[in-house]
């Protein structure tokens, strides 16, 4: 069954004068000839995205599209109506968002993170920014500490909003945060909670005491390429701190405080020192 929306494997049947012609043995695809591989003969297999075309025909194409159905992903408008608008898909073809699923009003030149998905009714591609109508909210596969993949939706009165793994969606908060974060960003972060109504709180740091073990060997080796001193210790700004290591101010604060207790180090207010027999080491 082909999978319109995603990436089919598909096998060559016939050449015509629009292009060639495709199958998985039930439904045909035409792939134009802008689009064929060199040595592409009749017989091969080939893989291809496959849409409906305005005319209701199934097309295909080689190009890679910045989403397929099932995606959520951050695209530009590049045509509005009073109807809808048209966001770039990366192929010949854009992709329609309908206004009944616009969270705000879409203009030409906006960029949005959207959900694609298909139209029942035609199983034509449409996308909505309406996120939270396509977002997994029960049985969570995921757990407090695991690593995941974040897509930066946009900022409210908390922090941002992010999409996780493709399927959830969490929130970071701003008084945990000391990078600039943009709508669109990927990036990588880690589950801090799991609440009881299916809310995700979110951090851009590793969980765990597992981190602090790594954290310190990373804070021992900085010290060490940096003389045996560091101008940051217990009074430091968390922004300075972060802008070191990346880490907040209490994570800084375990680690040090670690070192510390290893007799590996000295801390003051505003610097910690590597201990002189540990240097020589």
């Amino acid at each position: 069954m082909i999978a319109i929306g995603q990436y089919n494997d598909l096998r060559i049947i016939n050449k015509t004068e629009a292009g060639l012609i495709l199958t998985e043995g039930d439904k045909e695809v035409l792939l134009p000839y802008n689009d064929v591989p060199k040595n592409a003969e009749i017989g091969d297999n080939i893989t291809v995205f496959v849409y409906v075309h305005k005319d209701g025909r199934l097309m295909g194409t080689t190009k890679k599209p910045l989403a397929c159905v099932g995606d959520f992903a951050y695209l530009t408008v590049v045509d509005d109506s009073e109807d809808g608008a048209f966001m770039d898909l990366g192929l010949d073809k854009d992709i329609y968002v309908p206004k009944r699923e616009q969270k705000r009003p879409m203009f030409k030149g906006d960029r949005h993170v959207v959900y694609v998905f298909l139209d029942e009714s035609n199983d034509r591609m449409v996308a909505s920014s309406r996120l939270t109508n396509f977002v997994e909210e029960e049985d969570i596969d995921l757990e407090e500490g695991d690593e995941v993949s974040l897509l930066i939706v946009d900022r409210s009165d908390l922090g941002y909003n992010a999409i996780v793994d493709n399927k959830y969606i969490g929130l970071l908060y701003t008084n945990e945060l000391f990078d600039v974060l943009n709508p669109g960003e990927l990036r990588k972060g880690w589950i801090k909670k799991i609440r009881v109504e299916g809310k995700i709180d979110l951090s851009l740091q590793p969980m765990g005491y597992g981190h602090i073990l790594d954290t310190k060997d990373s804070v021992l080796e900085e010290l060490k390429e940096s003389g045996g001193a560091i101008p940051l210790g217990d009074k430091s700004t968390p922004e300075d701190i972060y802008a070191r290591f990346k880490i907040s101010k209490n994570a800084f604060k375990k680690v040090i405080g670690g070192l510390y207790k290893d007799r590996l180090i000295t801390i003051s207010d505003h610097e910690i020192k590597i201990l002189i027999d540990h240097e020589a080491e």
